[in-house]
């Protein structure tokens, strides 16, 4: 449920235009004639007040998760306005907020990356009696509270989650789901027709090789507790990606990038996340989404605080509308993500939900690969090794 601290009713307060008609008002007819030069200098100040209204937020988002008509109903609803910069990847966003000159109030970090946010210092703490973190799944809270908190502080709330797995064209490929590969990427006939991230590929290609007991690396969950170690699994998998490079059609860095692929570019078979490829299915195109055997690669996106922001009670109130099952509900709908909100699932389509559960059939769901916190040396290693798979010729 949600918890209305009336954050809105603080973001539509207009109290400086207030206090500015009460001064005003106190001019009576002859003291107004004869100080014009005193109402002159006066009169840009009193535009200026009325003219505040309830305020912007300056957000800077990932480019698919607020599908519309949420943030303009959000405006309709509260008058708050929303300034939009939109990111792709995760090193877009930390490029923008590291320029800190743009003025973000609000931006959304991947849980998997607190380390580096941590190290940045370019985020400010929630203030959880503001926030109504009631309404959210517990589980997901922990989340992000779990590797999102120091020096006292909750630095991310939870958006959306989501995962990466195989996603194809079933009018040009076909597997039963209980047999569904990453490994599936490399099979002959779907060479020159596949697409995924060069990283997020490598990932896919340890999780099937440690698997299938061809290279051990712990589930992969060994890379991220020593960098020599991570150089001696990644060098693995990437010379079996740069020797592989004729299967790829095309790498995406977007949502868009990926639809494209499977409606444009010929792609039948590809890594992927979740949203673009569903929402592909749910408007009736011959594309499916199904978590392989290996685990489909997990990731919660959330929302955090810029240092130095602004428009902090615009802030709480996008989050206190945004936080009632009936908005989650139209995120997930819309973006092909999943919810973060208590009882939010009770108000999607049936398509919607019929989606999620051939996405995640058999178990699928307890055998998410969750995306650990990353360690600050992680990052520069890992895109070395995918610059050379992309690079490949």
């Amino acid at each position: 449920m949600r918890e209305d601290r009336g954050h809105q009713d603080r973001a539509m307060k207009v109290e400086p235009a207030r206090k500015t008609l009460t001064l005003a008002r106190a001019f009576n007819r002859r003291l107004l004639l004869g100080h014009a030069a005193s109402l002159a200098a006066f009169a840009p100040m009193l535009i200026s007040a009325c003219s505040k209204g309830p305020g912007a937020i300056n957000l800077l988002m990932w480019s698919d998760e607020w599908p519309d008509p949420v943030l303009p109903n959000f405006t309709a609803k509260t008058g708050i306005t929303v300034n939009k910069t939109l990111f792709s990847q995760n090193e877009e966003q930390i490029a923008k907020l590291k320029a800190g000159d743009a003025g973000f109030d609000l931006c959304q970090p991947t849980r998997d990356r607190a380390p580096q946010f941590k190290d940045l210092g370019v985020l400010q703490a929630w203030d959880q009696k503001k926030a109504p973190t009631g309404a959210l799944l517990p589980y997901m809270l922990d989340s992000s509270a779990s590797v999102w908190t120091w020096d006292g502080g909750l630095y991310h709330l939870p958006h959306v989650w989501g995962t990466e797995a195989m996603a194809w064209r079933t009018d040009k490929w076909q597997r039963e789901a209980k047999d569904l590969s990453f490994g599936d990427l490399w099979r002959d006939e779907v060479k020159g027709h596949i697409q995924g991230r060069p990283h997020s590929m490598l990932l896919g290609i340890g999780l099937w090789m440690d698997a299938a007991g061809k290279l051990p690396s712990n589930r992969m969950m060994d890379i991220f507790t020593d960098p020599e170690e991570m150089k001696r699994v990644w060098a693995e998998l990437t010379k079996f990606a740069v020797a592989h490079r004729p299967w790829v059609k095309q790498f995406w860095d977007s949502a868009d990038d990926t639809k494209n692929g499977f409606t444009q570019n010929d792609v039948w078979l590809g890594q992927t996340w979740d949203g673009p490829a569903l929402s592909l299915k749910k408007s009736g195109q011959p594309v499916t989404y199904v978590a392989p055997k290996e685990g489909a690669i997990a990731w919660l996106d959330g929302l955090a605080l810029v240092k130095g922001a602004k428009n902090l009670e615009q802030v709480y109130a996008l989050l206190d509308y945004i936080y009632t099952p009936e908005v989650a509900a139209q995120i997930a709908e819309g973006s092909g993500y999943n919810a973060v909100i208590k009882d939010a699932d009770q108000h999607l389509s049936d398509k919607a939900k019929q989606a999620f559960a051939e996405a995640y059939p058999n178990g699928a769901v307890e055998n998410l690969w969750w995306r650990p916190p990353e360690p600050s040396w992680y990052a520069d290693l890992r895109n070395g090794f995918a610059d050379q798979f992309k690079s490949a010729t």
